[in-house]
């Protein structure tokens, strides 16, 4: 049997208007089909129907202005994306999202914004996802920052054009494969055994996380902000704005 990482793999990544997942909007997005070497992508431009801050234009380079002239509305935008992943899902191919609860949980809520179906109303359990930020964290004690960027350089994957929707989707992919490569514990389990098993390590990477900003001085505050559920945090009535 063909082990997960060489088989292929549906990588997902949003460029939005903030970083809190009830609020934010999406601005661009990405599903990329990695069968083999070559990529495949479906990308979309959305207009979030809200100001984009300079603070997320200047990280993914797309203004308000910009979004309003070239963009789809966004629920059509959010139900495209949502279509594309479930059609993945039920594929058999397993979704890789680089911190999966951020952009997973934004989708959800722009769905439920919209009153559009939810992936996980569509696909139910049979969603799996491979999360390369959960994966490095259980495989190296590591110090230091694991934003997609330094993952691809520990692994040696190339990453041109970072904070690009379609490049980030793409090089998430490629780093879970050495990732499963390497680490054979890993790259031994099936998609769904994996997809379990980060689920647990998940809580105990955010419980771990938590206890040290409890520890750091300046950083206590922080302990309160850490979420450990893992892939979609859960929705609550009053979340979405």
């Amino acid at each position: 049997m063909t082990p997960w990482y060489e088989g292929p793999l549906c990588g997902f990544d949003l460029e939005t208007s903030g970083t809190d997942v009830d609020t934010a909007r999406i601005v661009t997005a990405c599903v990329a089909e990695l069968n083999g070497d070559e990529p495949g992508a479906y990308n979309w431009l959305a207009d979030p129907g809200v100001d984009i801050p300079a603070e997320a234009s200047n990280i993914h380079g797309i203004t308000t202005e910009y979004a309003r002239l070239h963009g789809r509305p966004a629920p059509v935008v959010v139900e495209d994306v949502i279509a594309e992943l479930a059609a993945q899902v039920v594929g058999g191919t397993p979704l890789v999202i680089m911190n999966a609860p951020y952009d997973l949980s934004l989708l959800d809520r722009e769905a439920r914004r919209y009153g559009l179906k939810t992936l996980t109303d569509i696909v139910g359990d049979e969603l799996t996802v491979i999360d390369p930020k959960v994966l490095d964290k259980e495989v190296s004690t590591r110090s230091g920052k694991r934003t997609l960027t330094d993952l691809c350089k520990h692994y040696g994957v190339t990453l041109d054009g970072a904070h690009s929707a379609d490049a980030d989707a793409v090089a998430a992919c490629r780093v879970a494969r050495v990732i499963g490569a390497r680490y054979r514990r890993l790259g031994r389990m099936g998609v769904r055994e994996l997809h379990r098993a980060q689920v647990g390590w998940a809580v105990e990477q955010a419980a771990g996380l938590a206890d040290y900003f409890r520890r750091t001085p300046g950083k206590e505050q922080q302990a309160d902000g850490v979420r450990g559920e893992w892939p979609l945090i859960p929705f609550t009535v009053e979340g979405v704005a």
